[in-house]
């Protein structure tokens, strides 16, 4: 049957364009359907025999949305996590920033049509409505660090309707950035990072305070000292200052051509520097990794340098971490592994190579260290903020931490996981910082939420996805499906007879069905894991 727009139903808006997209019985409840008006892809789902249609596209990277997972009133993006509710279009989960528009439906003697408002043809996504400052209104909400979190309690703030001062105080010289992809495409310029343009900020009354640091807090006074020696007074106050890379400590980690990824002019450094050079990665985690994936086809040679028999072995397993080195292999990075650097030797102020534990000495001209990371707290030092032994700031499920007024969110934090019965975790993922900097917001205005997200990560390896979603920490057991050394497969991470975590290679969308479970609340059974019936998992 051809669809079109030559029966349209009554009641036609001039201003609209609508189509005939399929008939009332193609869809059954829990369905969905991509379909076009004007050459516009709209996502068409059934659910409780109610028709609704949003953008086919996901608001992060654009992913079709068509190949996710649809659970009740929510899809789920299978590249990445993204979660909106379809019949408002508004994102629930993260990674991205935007909703997705929404269309009419409407059903007429059997017939589904759609209506698009001409103005948004070719949109593909939506900014939610915000506020903006009232005049005389003197509540101030200080938000330290220019990251995910910052960003995403700024934005929800406005979303609802908060009338005060929101200042965004951020030591980086770049408003908030795309961070997860510094690691991934190192040569990419600035502006094409920026998560907002810098008008953004100024149109939604958000300060935005660029190459400031903040060094000390006054929780009595209600006060920050800046690197600047000025005092800012604040009402609330978001620690959200993330992680710095650690650098590395052997004799020569001080010469010239020794580097770390910690911002945007790091990435171009290390770009610029490794092009037609030889090039050494210390630490064989997920930065490590992608900077030497990246490096594979620009680099002279690329060496990595791991203290483990396989990268990721402990976050992924022995299984998937040899395929990922093998991957790197057949593109010539060369693994020196169950070894480290002793030493960095120099010549005239510049690296010149680098000595191993094993006593092997590797020629190179440039050494990146991606060896984990250090929370952004030192300058919390003597205002009575509560930080573990790591140093990462405590903070309760609903972004509290021991002070009154003050909230912690994202990578700098310790928080209760929910996936793992209030387990206190550390997680360095870009997703969760987002939802936290959410939650923060809605506490700050007295809007009781909890934090319930489920843990969603990816990492790319030569233009190949793994996805990850949970917490597999003190996990007993691996269950495949597929085949890893086929570099397509489903691992299961066990523990105490239950699924705790996820990880896929062209498998989707098997991670982003399985993170919908997990947050819904439900338990993923070892037995099910283990069945050749996956239909549990609809694939």
């Amino acid at each position: 049957m051809s669809q079109g727009q030559s029966q349209v139903p009554t009641g036609q808006d001039q201003d609209e364009v609508t189509g005939m997209v399929c008939l009332e019985s193609d869809l059954q409840d829990g369905q969905m359907k991509e379909v076009e008006v004007e050459e516009q892809k709209i996502l068409l789902i059934r659910t409780q025999g109610q028709y609704s249609a949003v953008g086919s596209k996901c608001s992060h990277y654009g992913a079709p949305l068509i190949k996710g997972a649809l659970f009740g009133d929510r899809v789920r993006c299978p590249f990445h996590g993204a979660c909106y509710n379809v019949k408002t279009g508004d994102i629930e989960e993260y990674p991205g920033l935007d909703c997705l528009p929404t269309y009419k439906v409407k059903v007429e003697d059997g017939e589904v049509y759609v209506s698009v408002n001409k103005k948004s043809l070719n949109v593909y996504k939506r900014v939610k409505e915000m506020s903006c400052r009232v005049p005389g209104v003197n509540h101030i909400i200080l938000l330290i660090g220019g990251g995910p979190a910052s960003l995403l309690c700024a934005e929800t703030l406005r979303q609802n309707h908060y009338e005060g001062r929101i200042i965004i105080v951020t030591k980086d010289t770049l408003p908030p950035i795309d961070k997860p992809k510094l690691s991934k495409a190192m040569h990419l310029d600035s502006a094409s990072l920026l998560l907002r343009p810098m008008d953004f900020f100024q149109q939604h009354d958000i300060e935005l305070w660029t190459q400031k640091k903040v060094v000390s807090v006054n929780p009595v006074e209600k006060t920050v000292k800046m690197n600047d020696c000025s005092v800012q007074q604040y009402n609330q106050l978001l620690i959200s200052t993330g992680c710095r890379a650690r650098p590395l400590s052997c004799p020569g980690s001080e010469l010239e051509g020794v580097r770390i990824l910690q911002n945007y002019q790091d990435a171009k450094q290390i770009h610029q520097s490794c092009v037609g050079q030889k090039a050494l990665v210390v630490g064989a985690s997920f930065i490590g990794m992608e900077v030497a994936s990246y490096l594979a086809d620009k680099a002279a040679s690329v060496m990595l340098i791991g203290n483990s028999s396989y990268p990721f072995q402990r976050s992924l397993g022995s299984e998937i971490g040899k395929m990922t080195m093998q991957m790197l292999e057949e593109n010539k990075v060369t693994f020196y592994m169950n070894d480290e650097v002793v030493e960095i030797r120099g010549q005239n102020g510049k690296v010149k190579e680098v000595v191993l534990k094993s006593g092997a000495v590797l020629k190179t001209d440039v050494v990146i260290a991606g060896i984990g990371v250090i929370p952004n707290s030192d300058f919390l030092k003597g205002s009575s903020v509560e930080v573990d032994s790591r140093k990462a700031v405590i903070i309760d499920k609903f972004m509290r931490t021991n002070i009154p007024d003050v909230f912690g969110a994202g990578d700098v934090t310790s928080f209760p996981l929910a996936l793992r019965k209030d387990q206190r975790v550390n997680i360095g993922h870009w997703q969760l910082a987002s939802a936290h900097g959410r939650v923060a917001a809605l506490n700050m205005l007295q809007k009781q939420t909890e934090i319930v997200s489920v843990p969603f990560f990816w990492t790319v390896l030569l233009g190949k996805s793994i996805r990850y979603t949970g917490y597999a920490e003190g996990y007993t057991e691996i269950i495949y499906k597929g085949k890893v050394e086929e570099r397509k497969f489903l691992a299961f991470y066990i523990k105490d007879d239950q699924v705790v975590a996820a990880a896929s290679l062209m498998f989707d969308p098997a991670v982003a069905r399985v993170a919908e479970i997990m947050s819904n609340g439900q338990v993923i059974t070892k037995a099910q894991a283990q069945s050749d019936d996956l239909s549990w998992l609809q694939m």
